[in-house]
């Protein structure tokens, strides 16, 4: 027995594998378990932490990220045919926008473009309707001349309140004029001057007797005003064209609320 006992350990020291830099392979040492262990635990912790520390909205944020960077990988019909449509809409507008800017192909243009569509402006036409107004000696006059006055307000109203729930902007970054400010004809949905030329245009036409070639030209003039905004890039080719739409819709509130004679009278004499 004395004799086995210094072959074993002198077999224990000629093992390779109780080498110190191999020891860890048969046996891990406790100290680096411990010291693993801990280093866990501290990181768990410092996490906790770190996240009981951030911000309500960042960890909302972050628990949002993954449905808002999602894609939708089966989109709706209407939404294709809408997002089409609009896509050729504002295409369409910047090629037909031949007067958006100096150089532009009919840049030259431009300035006559832009007097065409002061025509077809809201303050103009409620300067010329008010002295017409003062000037007019007849009750048929003054009637038809109140009720268009009230038809250019509520012009003015209807596209204003429109142009701030839908603010869409035109297909070019062009700041509107000081005329515009003044009808808070900003935005670019509905076209104002194709709304006003419409509803004018439509109350000439049952108001007033004219001629047959001077009913085409008001009918003309309406439709070269309403697409020279087009022309200048302020507006889309569906914004005339809902203009159109809104600017009939505003002639038939007109004449639904048609003021006769005795009301106009003391609207007149209170004014």
């Amino acid at each position: 027995m004395p004799a086995s006992q210094p072959r074993s350990r002198a077999r224990d020291r000629n093992n390779v594998l109780n080498r110190a830099e191999f020891l860890s392979l048969n046996q891990p040492l406790k100290g680096n378990q411990e010291s693993r262990s801990s280093g866990r635990k501290q990181s768990g912790q410092a996490g906790a932490a770190g996240a009981q520390n951030t911000n309500p909205k960042e960890r909302r944020q972050s628990q949002q990220l993954p449905e808002e960077d999602c894609m939708q990988l089966n989109p709706s019909f209407k939404g294709i045919a809408f997002n089409s449509l609009l896509a050729i809409d504002i295409c369409m507008s910047k090629r037909l926008g031949v007067c958006a800017n100096r150089a532009s192909s009919w840049g030259g243009a431009r300035s006559m473009i832009n007097l065409l569509g002061i025509t077809g402006h809201g303050i103009p036409w409620i300067a010329g309707t008010l002295i017409c107004l003062v000037k007019s000696s007849t009750l048929a006059g003054q009637e038809v001349l109140m009720n268009l006055l009230l038809a250019l307000l509520l012009d003015i109203m209807i596209v204003a309140g429109l142009q701030k729930l839908a603010k869409r902007k035109g297909p070019y970054d062009i700041n509107p004029g000081l005329l515009d400010y003044l009808t808070m004809d900003t935005y670019a949905f509905p076209a104002g001057h194709a709304s006003r030329v419409a509803m004018l245009s439509k109350f000439f036409l049952n108001h007033l007797v004219l001629a047959i070639p001077l009913r085409i030209l008001l009918v003309l003039w309406a439709l070269c005003v309403g697409f020279s905004r087009v022309m200048i890039g302020r507006h889309h080719i569906t914004d005339v064209l809902s203009g159109f739409v809104f600017g009939y819709l505003q002639f038939r509130l007109v004449e639904f609320m048609w003021m006769p004679s005795n009301t106009c009278q003391m609207l007149i004499s209170i004014w």
